[in-house]
């Protein structure tokens, strides 16, 4: 059977932007619950200009990781010239929840003997030479 019969993942990240996601993740989701929670005191009331550089610092780096993906033409970072509304902000960011989530969803999969894992480049390499090396071993064994 070929490796391509036990290893099939039509979508593949990097470890960089899975370490990106990793470190970014918790991070994000807690200034989601602040803001929302800032969005059911005051919805209308604007967002500081230091509270909108915290939340872009972390959505930049989650478009990194997003790049690329089906759903990443809709995320942007908040507007620091014109102060977003807080409400605004949740919108927003509940587009990036929502991205990462199918981010996740298609990158994080079972695989055969090692359980759920990042399929990532450097996975499908590691993959592929352990699969390699087996089959050779196998062949060998054939042979005597």
């Amino acid at each position: 059977m070929a490796f391509e019969d036990y290893y099939n993942f039509p979508h593949i990240t990097t470890d960089a932007k899975v370490a990106e996601y990793e470190a970014s993740f918790d991070v994000f989701s807690s200034l989601l619950d602040e803001v929302k929670e800032l969005s059911r005191k005051k919805p209308d009331a604007s967002m500081s200009a230091g509270k909108v550089k915290i939340v872009n610092r972390v959505l930049e780096n989650l478009v990194v990781v997003l790049q690329g993906q089906p759903d990443a033409k809709y995320l942007e970072a908040l507007d620091d010239d014109d102060l977003p509304q807080v409400s605004d902000a949740v919108l927003v960011m509940v587009q990036f929840q929502s991205a990462l989530r199918s981010f996740k969803g298609r990158h994080y999969r079972s695989v055969l003997g090692m359980g759920y894992q990042w399929i990532t480049e450097e996975l499908m390499v590691q993959l592929e030479t352990n699969y390699s090396k087996d089959f050779d071993d196998t062949e060998d064994e054939d042979e005597s």
